[in-house]
């Protein structure tokens, strides 16, 4: 799959979710990107900003859109990576704070 077919399959199932990719297409396009280096290297897109450890039931918590994206969003208005937004952060109506990793340390290897 390309780039642009994976952003536009996302686009639409993301966004009547709530979900949108950040406006920096150029940052979306190169997260997408390592999405989708991921599922060839692993055989499932687990999260581009986090260390996968090739074992797809230890990584559940990180595959794309991860367990973190909602409440990341919810209180930052941003997941932890930054290709899943609000509507309103695109719009800059919100603060663009930095966003902590919400991983539990035990889960890195």
């Amino acid at each position: 799959m390309e780039v642009q077919a994976l952003y536009d399959m996302l686009k639409k199932v993301q966004e009547s979710k709530g979900y949108y990719f950040n406006k920096d297409q150029k940052l979306t396009f190169e997260l997408l990107e390592g999405l989708l280096e991921n599922k060839k290297r692993y055989g499932y897109m687990c999260c581009p900003c986090r260390l996968a450890s090739n074992d797809r039931d230890w990584d559940q918590d990180i595959i794309c859109p991860c367990v973190y994206r909602k409440p990341d969003v919810e209180e930052y208005g941003s997941c932890y990576c930054s290709l899943y937004v609000s509507k309103d952060w695109n719009e800059e109506k919100v603060p663009h704070p930095y966003v902590p990793e919400r991983r539990p340390e035990a889960k890195f290897r």
